[in-house]
């Protein structure tokens, strides 16, 4: 699956104009999408030089910010939106990011790889941890934290209060709505304060 058609997924869950803080903004590639096709504004936190710099050299304003320390320095609903794009699994204080993120924002996107999918489940069956597309490292060189599933994230949201306003999987160009843990190498969510 391409990240483009991931970005063009996640892009059309933001409202036109909106305020956006992209958590984990990498190269800045969301967010200058967002600011070239939707009229957005706002800021990436990143916490990689070599991404900062990119960010800048691409016209995004962006925070340097270890994600692990929180977001303390932005107010309640500063943002009408708050992305975590592949940024989920590599924290530590994965819960309270999720609770900032929602708190900060007023809607909060998150999408991640599902470890669920049926090829990442197949390669457990036969012992071997997966390396796809979306899981694209050995388990003895990943960068991820965690792994995680589409159901998992519905319960980490219902545990802390939060409301789902819609969820979905990525896969293969296309929208999966029927069975997206099984049926997705990506899933995504729309969470908001309940």
């Amino acid at each position: 699956m391409s990240d483009l058609f991931i970005q063009h997924s996640i892009a059309e869950l933001v409202p036109q104009g909106a305020r956006v803080l992209d958590l984990g903004c990498g190269d800045g590639a969301m967010l200058a999408h967002l600011q070239q096709t939707r009229g957005c504004t706002g800021y990436g936190v990143e916490i990689d030089d070599a991404n900062v710099l990119a960010c800048v050299q691409r016209g995004v304003n962006v925070i340097q910010l270890n994600l692990d320390e929180g977001l303390a320095m932005f107010d309640d609903a500063s943002f009408d939106v708050v992305l975590q794009i592949d940024t989920l699994q590599h924290l530590r204080n994965a819960e309270v990011m999720l609770r900032e993120t929602v708190r900060v924002g007023r809607v909060g996107i998150i999408a991640f790889p599902n470890f669920a999918h049926w090829p990442n489940r197949l390669s457990v069956l036969k012992g071997r941890m997966p390396v796809t597309k979306r899981l694209p490292y050995q388990w003895y060189d990943t960068p991820n934290i965690r792994v995680g599933t589409h159901a998992d994230l519905a319960v980490l949201a219902a545990r802390n209060g939060l409301r789902i306003q819609d969820s979905f999987g990525l896969q293969d160009g296309r929208t999966v709505r029927r069975w997206p843990n099984f049926r997705a190498g990506t899933s995504v969510y729309k969470l908001s304060i309940a």
